[in-house]
């Protein structure tokens, strides 16, 4: 996990997919924010801390992760609002927050701890308070990155709604992103499976900058039309629920 975090620092700010994410995350949090610059956030699985300069935006964000040098990492960009705890096990009282974020965290659990995770993120969330949710898509693209981050499991739409109405959310927004790639991962991960799963974090690596920039239109032009229709496949999901 450490590795993983490592590459993670190195491709936030320019590999074409983490400039796809946030192309397809803002408009939720818009949503969720309503407008306000004054809420409580809190990002569980905060990594690096990169994401937390995003949620700023809308209010004071807090970041709670379980590895060191992810927090360690954060600490040196300047984040202060972090500390370390498990999003099974949130140190934080009921109802405090009004935004909660998760971003490719509960893959690496297994469905009893996913379960505890959302019931946790539920816990906090004030009443009407929205959660922010993207998880790996799809069993089928397992891959090398897998084994990097301790993948567990991969969700279907079907999959992720039942566990967050387990949880106690309502399904506000729940959309395949990534659909712009598909074909490209899915053909990379095949051949990965063809040679067997190895652990590499080559697909962290920056492309190079024309493949990069290519790769960055494309989803670009899937985050403009998400704006108005889900997709109906893609490497990964993300949804906006909220409590009741």
């Amino acid at each position: 996990m450490d590795r993983l975090l490592d590459a993670t620092a190195r491709a936030e700010r320019r590999h074409f997919w983490f400039r796809g994410f946030r192309r397809f995350v803002m408009p939720l949090l818009d949503r969720a924010a309503a407008g306000r610059r004054d809420l409580r956030i809190l990002d569980c699985g905060c990594g690096t801390g990169n994401n937390l300069r995003l949620l700023r935006n809308y209010g004071t964000a807090t970041g709670i992760d379980i590895t060191f040098s992810g927090l360690a990492y954060a600490r040196g960009q300047g984040e202060r609002l972090v500390a370390r705890a498990s999003a099974t096990s949130l140190p934080f009282s009921d109802g405090c927050f009004h935004i909660v974020t998760s971003f490719d965290v509960i893959y690496a659990f297994d469905n009893a701890m996913a379960a505890a995770a959302l019931s946790e993120m539920h816990r906090v969330l004030r009443p009407g308070g929205h959660l922010v949710l993207n998880v790996a898509a799809l069993p089928i693209l397992t891959g090398n990155h897998s084994v990097l981050g301790g993948e567990v499991q991969r969700y279907t739409r079907k999959g992720l709604r039942r566990h967050l109405e387990r949880a106690g959310f309502s399904v506000q927004r729940l959309t395949y992103t990534n659909a712009a790639i598909l074909p490209l991962v899915a053909g990379v991960r095949f051949a990965q499976r063809l040679v067997g799963h190895r652990e590499s974090n080559r697909e962290m690596s920056v492309p190079s900058p024309p493949i990069n920039l290519a790769l960055s239109g494309a989803l670009a032009i899937e985050a403009a039309a998400l704006r108005v229709v889900d997709m109906p496949l893609g490497s990964s999901l993300l949804t906006l629920a909220v409590k009741g």
